[in-house]
């Protein structure tokens, strides 16, 4: 096995996390705030979604499929189109509304560009340092771990909150 292919697993767990956590939910289920700051299902699937775009088209020397895919102009967030919610504050979370379909399809889209960038990559090209900014510098494996791991603990969190809402709902 590769170290691609790896990668591509856990990329795969990604998008079956995500489907899992936002399938079938109404919008207002998906704007549910388990309390008055707490972060939205949608909010947490649009920054996961937006964080992964924004990294794999950094590392990738590519433009974001946001912008590249009229994402931005669907969405229309009162927002800049450079924003992927990191460091938001509980007002900008609840300005990210969107039905499920819209989520989905925008997360589809940017998983489909990494799969394709990833299925391009050779394994000794993931020892190529992408950020000088950390100690030691990141590569560019350790950068795609990264955003695997990041997208499952904000999935995870959007999970949870399903549980929390569907259950309410019965």
């Amino acid at each position: 096995m590769r170290a691609v292919d790896v990668l591509l697993d856990g990329f795969g767990r990604v998008h079956n996390a995500v489907h899992g956590a936002v399938r079938g939910l109404t919008e207002a289920q998906l704007q549910e705030r388990l309390d008055p700051d707490a972060n939205t299902i949608a909010w947490l699937i649009w920054h996961l979604s937006r964080v992964q775009d924004d990294h794999i088209a950094e590392v990738a020397g590519t433009e974001q499929v946001w912008s590249s895919g009229g994402w931005w102009q669907r969405f229309d967030l009162p927002f800049g189109q450079d924003e992927t919610g990191y460091a938001q504050r509980s007002p900008d979370v609840a300005a990210v509304r969107a039905p499920a379909q819209l989520l989905l399809d925008y997360y589809d889209a940017v998983h489909a560009y990494t799969v394709s960038f990833v299925l391009e990559l050779r394994d000794e090209e993931l020892s190529r340092v992408v950020d000088t900014r950390w100690d030691p510098h990141v590569t560019l494996g350790v950068r795609l771990v990264s955003v695997i791991s990041d997208d499952l603990q904000h999935a995870g969190q959007a999970a949870f909150i399903r549980g929390v809402v569907t259950r309410r709902a019965t």
